[in-house]
């Protein structure tokens, strides 16, 4: 089992995850590259073997407005297969996700046009990179627009007219908002497309009511039996969170404590949950483990931690 987080490094100061310069100062993917590398020494120091780069690695690659950045994926080709050259060496599982206002099924072909560049170029970088079927670009459903079924069939119809690479690489998550575990799987058996299990989204939305294990299960099975599937686990917050209200009598702001949302994502794993939980579905199949907790590595090395301590049927690769 690999174990792995996304983006920021919090337990080495200085590492940048991608050029997040402003484009009048001419950021460009050779820059995050660069600093991807210095990411890499953490990560074999630390034995980290799973990692998700920014969805802005290559800077305004996909901006309809500004040309001048289109061309930085062949221009740092040599600088990409050299990235992925090392990451085969070190074993090391990379992946994407581009951020939530990249859909598929919405309404809008605008934004289709523009998801559907967004998906291809992050799956063009992992081509170049030379990268296994198991690096992949993570996306959600999207929306519902109002119309469930409908916002199902445009994800389906946009996503069979997708570029090869992108429809090769593009993996489906349930998310904590619209769509279920079981609707992905619906997806899945209309399209082929290898879906992600998110354990928290699904104690957001379960409308179908089934087990975590249940769940998770199923989804092992949308990966082939030569691809090794991946999930996303992360413990909910239970602090509480500080929001702002505006106090009718003067008109100031003022700050309240209000319970944790469902969705909130806490600093670190419950280990003791994730141990049960896991031991039940790996009778299913392995799989590797993204963890998205707010702690990013440091999360990682707390559970890889606590799981040699706990038990001795964990392997971490």
């Amino acid at each position: 089992m690999r174990l792995g987080f996304a983006v920021k490094v919090l337990g080495q100061e200085g590492l940048k995850s991608h050029d997040a310069r402003r484009h009048q100062n001419a950021p460009h993917l050779k820059n995050s590259i660069e600093f991807a590398h210095g990411i890499f020494d953490y990560l074999h120091k630390t034995r980290i073997s799973m990692y998700r780069f920014s969805s802005d690695f290559a800077p305004y690659f996909t901006h309809p407005d500004m040309p001048q950045f289109h061309g930085q994926i062949e221009e740092s080709r040599e600088e990409l297969e050299n990235m992925g050259k090392r990451a085969r060496e070190m074993n090391l599982r990379l992946s994407f996700h581009p951020s939530q206002y990249i859909i598929l099924n919405s309404p809008s072909p605008k934004l289709t046009e523009t998801s559907t560049r967004d998906f291809l170029a992050q799956a063009t970088m992992l081509d170049v990179m030379e990268q296994g079927e198991e690096a992949v670009v993570v996306t959600h459903v999207g929306g519902v627009y109002g119309e469930r079924e409908a916002a199902m069939a445009r994800f389906i119809t946009n996503y069979k007219a997708l570029p090869e690479p992108a429809r090769r690489r593009l993996v489906l998550e349930n998310d904590d908002v619209s769509w279920s575990a079981a609707e992905v799987l619906k997806i899945h058996e209309a399209t082929g497309i290898r879906c992600i299990f998110d354990h928290q989204h699904h104690t957001c939305i379960n409308p179908e009511g089934w087990s975590h294990e249940k769940a998770c299960a199923a989804i092992l099975k949308t990966w082939p039996d030569d691809c090794r599937p991946k999930i996303h686990f992360s413990s909910p917050r239970i602090e509480a969170r500080t929001i702002m209200r505006r106090d009718k009598t003067t008109g100031k702001r003022v700050a309240h404590e209000a319970v944790a949302l469902a969705s909130q994502h806490a600093d670190y794993i419950d280990s003791r949950t994730f141990i049960s939980f896991a031991r039940k579905v790996r009778e299913t199949r392995e799989f590797d483990v993204m963890c998205e907790a707010k702690a990013k590595d440091l999360a990682v090395l707390k559970l890889r931690e606590e799981l040699e301590a706990l038990s001795d049927d964990f392997l971490m690769e």
